[in-house]
């Protein structure tokens, strides 16, 4: 005990990304390269992230603990260490229990720090070269998951939050597909709408893409066997690349000026 109140370190909560250790941030790897101690989500970040750790830190695996356990793990070893990383998938900010951790290490006066990271609904929309907004299309996306059993706040169902037609991108949903159709379907949305899954998006080795429609969707992702780590995009959007014309964006159409450019008039 006398040990521990020696250091007064700091932790940070590092986004590793959607998968591929590549796409961690400079500085989340600069912070994974110089920890004193790791505890990383083992059940969704890939141990390669783990590759820039040093021989001498201190790593665990917080995927058979509770959250009690995880804060416990992370104040006592920020009493021993200067530097220790709360490697977390995505970004930190989404679905990433944030709050929850962070509470108690300030409540035991310890500093906190965030780094965000590439999030699974960015990396599912580049492993299908798909665009989540598109001029006079949709111009919004909405981050959200199918009600299991963690129930949604009042007026955040997925069928109120589908009336808008936008872009969604559902989240620990993968396994409620039939749910998110019938939704969808109740918003309005056609049978035949459009829908991406991306199974393990950037993952080497391991990513997997599946297009279907709403009708359909639920039974390809069964024939793949992807029962989890899948993000979902359903989005007017979808197969833009392959329509026969798309609104141009303004920014850069000759005949729009901006404060770097002066449109062409002769346009």
């Amino acid at each position: 005990m006398e040990a521990e109140t020696l250091v007064s370190g700091k932790v940070w909560f590092v986004g590793a990304g959607p998968g591929d250790p590549d796409l961690i941030t400079v500085k989340g790897r600069r912070l994974v390269e110089s920890a004193d101690a790791i505890l990383y989500a083992g059940s969704l970040v890939s141990q390669a992230a783990l590759a820039w750790a040093s021989p001498g830190c201190v790593v665990a695996d917080s995927k058979g603990m509770t959250l009690e356990q995880i804060t416990g793990w992370l104040i006592s070893a920020a009493r021993r260490h200067a530097v220790v990383v709360r490697l977390q998938t995505g970004d930190p900010s989404l679905y990433g229990a944030l709050v929850e951790m962070t509470r108690p290490l300030e409540e035991a006066g310890i500093e906190i720090g965030v780094v965000p990271g590439v999030s699974s609904a960015m990396a599912a929309a580049a492993a299908a070269v798909e665009s989540l907004t598109l001029p006079e299309v949709t111009q919004t996306v909405i981050l959200t998951r199918v009600e299991g059993r963690t129930p949604m706040p009042e007026g955040e169902s997925l069928r109120e939050l589908a009336r808008h037609h936008c872009t969604l991108c559902l989240f620990l949903s993968i396994t409620l597909l039939r749910e998110a159709r019938h939704a969808l379907l109740d918003a309005g949305w056609s049978d035949e709408s459009p829908v991406l899954v991306v199974y393990k998006a950037s993952w080497p080795g391991e990513e997997k893409i599946v297009r279907g429609t709403l009708a359909d969707i639920r039974e390809r992702c069964k024939a793949e066997r992807i029962v989890s780590q899948a993000m979902i995009i359903v989005s007017p959007a979808l197969g833009a690349r392959r329509w026969s014309d798309i609104r141009r964006s303004k920014l850069y159409d000759a005949g729009f000026s901006h404060r770097f450019r002066q449109a062409d008039k002769t346009v």
